[in-house]
């Protein structure tokens, strides 16, 4: 076993992915740190920049779960073993819509969960944001793709 405490993945600078804003900060989109990952807050926004729902806040989370889902299976983990969600809606009324989305996604899962209703997000497209953290069991292996 290696002496590396956490992995990154997929890592990127802020100047490439916000290239309308004056920013220069390394950031990654998930972080493996033992049997624990912690994904950065996903939106309706694919990995090759492209919104997915301009508008459609049901849209936007079934894009930001696309996201989670990939990332947590690239760092070894999935859905399944999601130990918390933090939902972040610009509108209170999108709360119903995201949720039912998220939750086709978690269905048995049984994460905690916490909501929160801001003025905004760093884009102003973007209706809401989720972030995850999640486990790897020992002696679990993840699935290979079929």
């Amino acid at each position: 076993m290696s002496n590396v405490i956490h992995t990154r993945i997929r890592m990127f600078n802020t100047k490439e992915t916000y290239p309308n804003q004056s920013l220069d900060n390394d950031l990654c989109q998930a972080v493996r740190a033992g049997n624990t990952v912690y994904v950065r807050g996903q939106v309706g926004t694919d990995f090759a920049g492209n919104l997915v729902g301009l508008g459609d806040p049901r849209a936007q989370a079934e894009q930001a779960m696309k996201n989670v889902k990939q990332l947590l299976e690239e760092a070894g983990s999935d859905l399944s073993h999601i130990v918390k969600t933090t939902t972040y809606l610009i509108d209170p009324r999108y709360r119903e819509p995201v949720y039912q989305e998220v939750g086709k996604w978690l269905k048995g899962v049984f994460p905690i969960s916490t909501g929160i209703v801001v003025s905004a997000l760093a884009q102003p497209q973007w209706l809401m944001e989720i972030d995850i953290i999640a486990v790897i069991p020992d002696g679990w292996k993840a699935q290979e793709a079929l």
